[in-house]
């Protein structure tokens, strides 16, 4: 399958690298170019890219409410992937709120780069566990305001609240059923059920809920944390 693929980004310098990098590629089509959030939306809504590599500063309209209009429209299917200038961006977990699958810093190697791409393209999101920890403990300590319990938190079983903390800790499917000793079948089922009782989309909102909602605690490893 070719991933095909929109730039969104005020500076035609970057987007012109990014276009560069990954045309490259011979699975990878650069099907258009944004120069605002706006025009992000519309292109999306027209071309039906696969990923969409947003930037989280342009005028207009932002990247993380043209994020949030994309991720809202299940007809796309298009997985929003922010760009950054640096990952301790204040907004990256705003961004991930709104629907982003992840982040990309703009000075990451092209190899890292193209396979971040195919990765989004697949479903999957791009954060690595522990930088998705450092991030959110970095947000929620700074913020310092009082978790709020989520919609859907109180539905969830005592066995799915346990799977959504261990997801949280970034364990993958299997560490979690190694944990709880159960099938990795019935690992993936819990997991399903954890994101429809929370109307989230992928494990990466679920994280930031977990958060959000004080089940989860800054600097606490601990899987009872």
């Amino acid at each position: 399958m070719t991933v095909r693929v929109l730039l969104a980004d005020d500076e035609a310098l970057v987007r012109a690298g990014l276009r560069m990098i990954l045309e490259a590629e011979p699975d990878v089509e650069v099907v258009g170019e944004a120069a605002d959030g706006a025009e992000a939306v519309s292109m999306c809504r027209e071309l039906r890219p696969h990923v969409a590599l947003v930037d989280i500063r342009m005028p207009r309209v932002d990247g993380i409410s043209a994020a949030r209009r994309i991720s809202a429209d299940p007809a796309l299917g298009t997985a929003v992937v922010m760009l950054t200038t640096f990952d301790a961006d204040e907004h990256v977990v705003e961004a991930l709120r709104a629907g982003a699958r992840g982040f990309l810093l703009k000075s990451m190697p092209r190899d890292q780069l193209v396979g971040a791409v195919r990765t989004a393209a697949s479903g999957e999101a791009l954060l690595a566990p522990a930088l998705l920890r450092r991030l959110l403990d970095d947000f929620v300590t700074r913020a310092g305001t009082t978790a709020t319990p989520a919609p859907g938190l109180d539905e969830l079983t005592p066995r799915e609240e346990e799977v959504l903390r261990l997801i949280a800790r970034g364990l993958s499917n299997a560490e979690i059923a190694d944990r709880l000793v159960l099938g990795e079948g019935t690992v993936k089922t819990h997991v399903a059920r954890v994101l429809a009782k929370l109307g989230v989309r992928d494990r990466v909102q679920a994280v930031v809920v977990a958060y959000e909602s004080g089940l989860v605690r800054p600097g606490r490893t601990s899987p009872d944390s």
